[in-house]
């Protein structure tokens, strides 16, 4: 088993895990909101970073931005 397979068998784990806690606590609404909010804006964000990348690339006076 490498490296990558543990990570994401322990990201998956906690993941689970911290859905029963929520569950629990009566708080899953909220776990799941804020979880897809999270996604929302990682979506985003890869999106603009993307564009922003495309720019730098294909700029013909080798622009740069910082």
């Amino acid at each position: 088993m490498n490296l990558n397979k543990i990570k994401s068998m322990l990201s998956k784990s906690a993941k689970i895990l911290g859905d029963v806690n929520a569950a629990k606590n009566d708080t899953l609404g909220k776990r799941i909101a804020r979880r897809s909010a999270g996604k929302a804006t990682n979506k985003l964000l890869r999106s603009l970073f993307k564009s922003r990348e495309n720019i730098l690339r294909l700029s013909p006076k080798k622009l740069y931005l910082n």
